[in-house]
């Protein structure tokens, strides 16, 4: 008889909501407090919306301490398995996402079967076909956590050569994706509730020292055609685009990027961020010498690229939204690209040639 070894969990806990709705809580804190100092010329928001984030990194780490050693030390367990179905995603890099259906069935285990996301080889890719017996490892207690082992022990590899595993009966497990977009709303949520808590806690900062005085911002510039607008104060620069464009479109970005550099010529850029419609530059403050990056170094053959492998190569089911963020705070730029979709939130980074150098996937 083929029992399930486990159940993939079909909702996340209350943890797990509220570690989602804190995290949303942050990052609209730190980035209204971050953006908000910069526009005002005001030390105590800036310092605020950099250390915030770090802090609450650390606390994550400590708190996520104890499980992530509990799952270290759990063995994983070795087993044969027979494809069942596999689906390849397109991608422009070497690494083919390819999604696999198995029936997995371990020597001293019931058998199960799962389904599963997992980077391919381009070379490699013609040797995994349907019915064919490959060699996977898994958490027991995480069966839904399955990989395929792509470099197998002797051992193990002619077993693979030599046995017939059969289909297990039955859905496959895996991860549900409606307890995904309930932890995305919670997360909105609480980046809405970050961004205003630091507009009621500062108002006093952002909006007397917006209305005049010693800090009040320079004139507003302003421009719009019938396909792009463009605002820029003294410290930040926005260009919305137009219905049926996009900043990954041919052009787009630089010209978007040129056009703020052109009132602001001998001002560095902090932080530039860049989603499909809309491009925001955070320029570094009046008379700063150090920090900072000239927004038009940025590698614009490359950003198109990277929105696209973040999108298919970090194991975010049905991608729904992109954002990339250039950081030049510390004086060296990084590229960051995050993807948000049904399951969960991928980010991917680079460095200032576009060579991706980290990523991480729901």
């Amino acid at each position: 008889m083929t029992v399930p070894a486990g159940a993939p969990p079909t909702h996340n806990t209350p943890a797990e909501l509220a570690l989602g709705f804190l995290t949303g809580g942050v990052i609209g804190a730190s980035l209204t407090a971050f953006i908000g100092g910069c526009i005002v010329e005001r030390t105590p928001l800036i310092v605020t919306g950099l250390v915030l984030p770090a802090v609450y990194g650390l606390v994550f780490f400590l708190a996520t301490l104890p499980r992530r050693a509990r799952e270290a030390a759990v063995v994983p367990r070795t087993a044969l398995a027979v494809i069942e179905d596999l689906e390849a995603v397109k991608s422009e890099t070497s690494d083919v996402p390819v999604r696999f259906e198995l029936s997995v069935a371990p020597a001293d285990a019931p058998a199960f079967r799962v389904e599963i996301r997992q980077e391919i080889n381009l070379v490699e890719l013609p040797d995994y076909r349907v019915r064919g017996v490959v060699v996977v490892e898994y958490p027991p207690d995480r069966p839904w956590k399955t990989r395929i082992m792509r470099r197998p022990t002797p051992e193990w590899e002619e077993r693979a050569a030599k046995a017939r595993v059969d289909s297990v009966p039955g859905p496959a497990m895996k991860i549900d994706t409606q307890a995904g977009r309930f932890d995305g709303l919670l997360t909105l949520l609480g980046l809405l509730l970050g961004l205003a808590a630091v507009l009621v806690f500062f108002r006093t900062d952002l909006f007397d020292s917006a209305e005049g005085g010693s800090g009040a911002p320079e004139p507003t510039s302003s421009s719009s055609s019938s396909s792009s607008t463009g605002v820029v104060t003294s410290a930040t620069g926005t260009v919305t685009l137009g219905p049926g464009r996009s900043m990954l479109d041919k052009g787009e970005l630089r010209k978007a990027v040129e056009s703020l550099a052109e009132v602001r010529d001998e001002r560095l850029a902090l932080t530039v961020v860049m989603q499909d419609h809309l491009l925001t530059v955070v320029f570094s403050p009046t008379g700063a010498r150090a920090g900072g990056f000239d927004p038009r170094s940025l590698p614009y053959d490359r950003v198109a690229g990277l929105v696209e492998e973040a999108r298919t190569t970090l194991g975010v089911d049905s991608p729904q939204s992109w954002q990339l963020t250039a950081d030049g705070v510390t004086g060296s730029l990084t590229l960051r690209v995050v993807v948000t979709g049904d399951g969960g939130t991928g980010m991917l980074e680079a460095d200032a040639q576009g060579k991706v150098s980290r990523r991480s996937g729901s």
